[in-house]
């Protein structure tokens, strides 16, 4: 059975990030829902660099389905209009409670869970000019991408990463090197050089 993962964007996300993950969490055999967190309900949202993406749904629609992992690209402003968004915020903290997979990337880590207290005594890192605003997280400013398994949460530094982010989030929903056909299919060879 495939694996569902929740990618909510916003208006003013951080489209490499969205779109990276989104493309090769489903190349993997993932389950991928793009759902939109507009406050007016459209789904269709306008990212950071004026990229227009159609979602699949909308975050209020995305409560009867239990994700195995939900995954928050960054990007200004899309980051604090993810944080803002009431819907998004209840599903991540149903997700911490039960224990399964959340991860971010870029500013949301900060902007988006610390903020709302789902870093707490948590590994993560963020993109730079954030990591003040990292408050209760176990800040890894050096690391690209940090994954803490006990907390079970994946988070990197920004769109430079999106790819490598992604792999992560592979092997996180399928088993440790589940990754490597998915990087081999998309000539990714300095992935599996590691």
């Amino acid at each position: 059975m495939p694996r569902q993962v929740l990618v909510p964007v916003a208006d003013g996300s951080e489209e490499i990030e969205a779109v990276t993950v989104i493309n090769t969490l489903r190349r993997s055999g993932a389950q991928v829902t793009v759902a939109s967190c507009n406050v007016d309900g459209n789904i269709e949202i306008t990212a950071s660099q004026q990229t227009r993406l159609t979602a699949d749904t909308h975050i209020k629609n995305c409560f009867n389905n239990p994700f195995h992992m939900i995954a928050v690209p960054g990007g200004m402003p899309g980051a604090d209009n993810l944080k803002n968004n009431p819907e998004l915020i209840e599903l991540l903290q149903n997700q911490q409670r039960a224990g399964k997979w959340y991860a971010a990337i870029c500013a949301a880590p900060a902007v988006v869970l610390a903020s709302h207290g789902l870093l707490d005594n948590t590994h993560a890192t963020c993109y730079p000019t954030f990591m003040e605003q990292m408050e209760g997280a176990l800040a890894h400013p050096e690391k690209p991408i940090v994954i803490d398994e006990k907390k079970r949460v994946i988070t990197a530094q920004g769109p430079g990463n999106a790819m490598a982010f992604s792999f992560k989030l592979i092997d996180a929903l399928y088993g440790k090197d589940a990754f490597r056909p998915i990087a081999k299919q998309m000539l990714a060879h300095w992935a599996l050089s590691t």
